[in-house]
Order: structure tokens, then C-alpha cells, then sequence
């Protein structure tokens, strides 16, 4: 079941976002945003409300295609290229979306057989292996295989959730604030977590995060969206360092201050 990784991996960056621009109706939301993503690395984007962090997201996966440019993902252009191109790119990655988003109605071990009963024909007997591997890796006993989601903990359904994201072995995991709604325990515990599947599997991570603690203790490199751009990209520490009114802010109070319009839009006004 296990891919094979690409023999030059370490040269192509995994992910790579070329001039791309969002606009909706009069809301200009992204304007010729650039970087890329090397392999191995936990990379945050941050920014405050309304500058499209969970969108940008869904544009790299494919699931909102940009007003124009282009994002690719194992060199695969996720808007533009063949459907058997793009689906091929999605099966070497996973997604956690924010609140976990689990199946109501099926059970933890069902929730992360989905991926298994989708794209393979493992039988029932090797799915259900499956299933207790990932609940292991992500700190859960085999025992909640069996509880609904509603009989779950936040904790526990980040992790549920975080297991089935891992259940095709992917290369590549996306993070739509993994740790809100947390306790700060939990959301330590789930950072820790992250960092050790980054190390010990070698997988590439991009998150979305309002979480300072996050960026203190297991990011590599911090994307700021803002004013439609990229207001800084690099360690916490340079990032911290950049003379930018919001940055200074976030990092003083521990949270996303409030936009200088007090509003969540990204409108012309506020430029």
C-alpha cells in the first residue's frame, strides 16, 4: 500500500504556490502570492481574520481553484492538470480539517477506514489492522475504535481525526487549526505529537494556526498573510524579529490582535 517517494524530493519542493491571486466579487483577498515548500519541514501560516488562511489552504488542495496563478503540489498544478494527475496527488496527502470534521453517524475505527474502504481493496481483516496502527500512532487505545464521535473528546477527536488523515501513509499532512477548541494541555499534547510525526516519519506539514505556543515550540517556518500578501515568511525567530505592526502585536499579546479597521474584512479599505 505504501508509495514510493519521490527520488527527487529533496530537490523539488513539495509544494509551490506561483502568483496566485483570489478575488470574491468585489473582495480581493490574495494578490500574486509566491513561495514553496520543501519536504521535512513544519511550516504555519498565520495572519488575522479575513486574510485568507483556510482558503489558501483549500486552493493548495484543490478544493477552491484561485482566481488566477497556480498552486502544485508534487509538482501536480491541483487546478489545472488531468483529474488522474491531481487524484494521484491527493492520495500521497492528508487533511485535518478544523473541529476534525468525523462522520456523525460511523464510529472512530469506521471515520478512519474511510480512506482504506475508498481507495483500496484491502479486506476487512487488514482495514481493521489498519485502523489499531493508526489509533496507536496517534496515542489512542484500540478501544475507542468502537465510540461515536459525540462520546469523544475534543482531544480525542483531533486525534481520531488526525488518524484517519495519516491511514494512506501520506507524505504530506495539511492542518486547519489543529489545536482550537483545545484545553492548553491538549493542545501541547497534540503539538508534541505533530513534531514527533514530523521527525520520525519525515512527513511534510503545513498548518493553519492561531496558536502562538505552537510557533514557539515545534513550527520550523511561519508564513504571515496579510494586506493581501505575504507580510513575512521564515523562522519564528526572524519572523518575530520583522517590523510590522500586526507581527509585533501577535507575538507581544500571545494572540491574532484585532485588524486596524476593527473588522474582519480584507476590503480595499484597508490597505
Amino acid at each position: 500500500m505504501k508509495h514510493e517517494r519521490m527520488a527527487n524530493q529533496d530537490r523539488a519542493p513539495v509544494i509551490a504556490v506561483r502568483h496566485l491571486h483570489t478575488r470574491f466579487g468585489d473582495n480581493e483577498v490574495h494578490r500574486d502570492l509566491n513561495f514553496s515548500i520543501d519536504a521535512g519541514q513544519i511550516v504555519a501560516i498565520i495572519g488575522e481574520s479575513g486574510t485568507g488562511k483556510s482558503v489558501l489552504l483549500k486552493e493548495i488542495i484543490g478544493l477552491l481553484q484561485p482566481t488566477s496563478g497556480a498552486t502544485e503540489v508534487f509538482g501536480v498544478d491541483m487546478g489545472h492538470a488531468p483529474e488522474e494527475d491531481i487524484r494521484a496527488a491527493r492520495n500521497r496527502f492528508g487533511v485535518l480539517f478544523q473541529n476534525g470534521a468525523l462522520f456523525s453517524a460511523l464510529t472512530a475505527g469506521e471515520n478512519i477506514a474511510v480512506p482504506l474502504w475508498e481507495q483500496t481493496d484491502l479486506p476487512a481483516a487488514l482495514v481493521a489492522e489498519q485502523v489499531e496502527l493508526r489509533l496507536a500512532l496517534t496515542g489512542l487505545s484500540t478501544a475507542v475504535a468502537g465510540r461515536m464521535p459525540a462520546d469523544l473528546s475534543g482531544g480525542m477527536k483531533k486525534r481520531v481525526a488526525l488518524a484517519r488523515a495519516l491511514v494512506l501513509e501520506p507524505e504530506l499532512l495539511f492542518l486547519d487549526e489543529p489545536t482550537s477548541g483545545l484545553d492548553p494541555i491538549n493542545a501541547r499534547s497534540f503539538d508534541r505529537l505533530v513534531r514527533t510525526l514530523c521527525d520520525n516519519l519525515g512527513l511534510t506539514i503545513v498548518l493553519v494556526t492561531h496558536d502562538l505556543d505552537t510557533l514557539n515550540t515545534i513550527v520550523d517556518r511561519v508564513v504571515v498573510l496579510g494586506r493581501r500578501g505575504i507580510l513575512a515568511d521564515g523562522p519564528p525567530a526572524a519572523v518575530r524579529a520583522v517590523p510590522d505592526p500586526w507581527i509585533r502585536e501577535y507575538f507581544r499579546s500571545g494572540q491574532l490582535p484585532a485588524s486596524p479597521s476593527g473588522s474582519e474584512s480584507t476590503s480595499e479599505s484597508k490597505r
